[in-house]
């Protein structure tokens, strides 16, 4: 009889008492074998920490020093995890009971499976895709980032659309199931994204290192979502856009990067510049502090650090041969299935 793999679900948290009280439940049921259960506390202020010891004393607690966001978070709290595939779960999340074995039957079906990720839904409408991951992550030729059911601020229904098992792009950072020694192997997190697409590159990373990223329709998952950053906030506005930038020029190969960058900064431009006549100055704002600080960041980045192959990103799987804003705004194409129209 074989041993089921281990595995070890670990709870980012930060100031989410309510949300563990809510969410915290219902990945105490799950019906995995051999599961061990983890709340890493980013240095809350509220009671979080207490609340779980008092509530689910079968979840063990890791009390990092400081708040040092998700990247840096999780690659701190995974230090002291021991298991064969952990699965990072936001606090906002709430699974079924089965939600962890056909994600773990998918990966052991070829060891080059480093991450995959469930269907995500969004928590107060259960029937529609939601925002964070949806039915997997992909990525079109200038680095923008969208999902199967999900493009821009447009979620589709789930209608069975997106029930196919396949290869994507990048897996969403809000319930990634990922192989801990694939995840070791190339460096975790990168700690100066702080938040926010941190797990694209991450993702980013493992396909150059030759691993496959996936997407399990037979689990499902609610996402709360802005739980920590609402969408609309210029925070948030400005780490997307610095992080975006900062994960190009880390990966791109050296073929595509400044041909992409310079068409990148002209529809990052028109952005700010459509944010001012929007009446969103912060959200401008937001844009330019984005730019400043990733020029500051470029400073001072090595390549040098990076062994990783290149690859060019159209020969990756989970790429749309397409500029994905153009087809959005300007042919309509609003869904994922309607894009190559």
């Amino acid at each position: 009889m074989s041993v089921l793999p281990s595995v070890a679900v670990v709870i980012l948290n930060w100031n989410g008492r309510s949300f563990l009280e809510k969410f915290l439940p219902s990945v105490c049921s799950s019906t995995y074998g051999n599961l061990q259960l983890y709340v890493a506390d980013n240095a809350s202020t509220d009671d979080s920490v207490a609340f779980v010891r008092a509530n689910f004393p079968e979840v063990k607690i890791i009390q990092n020093p400081a708040n040092d966001g998700f990247a840096g978070g999780y690659n701190m709290a995974l230090q002291h995890v021991k298991a064969d595939i952990y699965v990072l779960l936001n606090q906002d999340v709430e699974v079924e009971p089965g939600w962890i074995e056909p994600v773990v039957a998918q990966m052991m079906t070829d060891d080059h499976i480093a991450a995959c990720q469930p269907k995500l839904r969004f928590y107060d409408k259960k029937t529609e895709f939601e925002y964070a991951g949806a039915a997997g992550g992909w990525m079109d030729i200038l680095g923008y980032t969208f999902c199967r059911g999900r493009i821009l601020y447009t979620t589709e229904e789930d209608r069975g659309q997106y029930d196919d098992a396949q290869d994507i792009f990048w897996a969403t950072g809000a319930a990634l199931f990922i192989r801990s020694a694939c995840f070791h192997e190339v460096g975790g997190f990168d700690a100066d994204f702080f938040a926010h697409m941190e797990e694209v590159d991450l993702c980013w990373r493992l396909k150059r290192a030759g691993y496959r990223i996936c997407y399990c329709p037979e689990s499902v998952v609610y996402h709360v979502g802005g739980g920590s950053l609402p969408q609309g906030n210029p925070r948030k506005l400005y780490l997307n856009f610095r992080n975006n930038l900062m994960m190009l020029w880390k990966n791109l190969h050296p073929a595509d990067r400044w041909i992409i960058l310079f068409q990148r900064f002209f529809l990052d431009l028109l952005a700010a510049v459509k944010s001012l006549v929007a009446g969103k100055p912060k959200d401008m704002q937001a844009i330019l502090r984005a730019y400043r600080d990733y020029f500051r960041w470029r400073r001072r980045y090595q390549f040098s650090k990076d062994r990783l192959p290149q690859k060019k990103l159209l020969d990756m799987t989970g790429v749309f041969h397409g500029i994905m804003i153009w087809r959005y705004y300007f042919l309509n194409r609003k869904t994922f299935g309607t894009l190559e129209k």
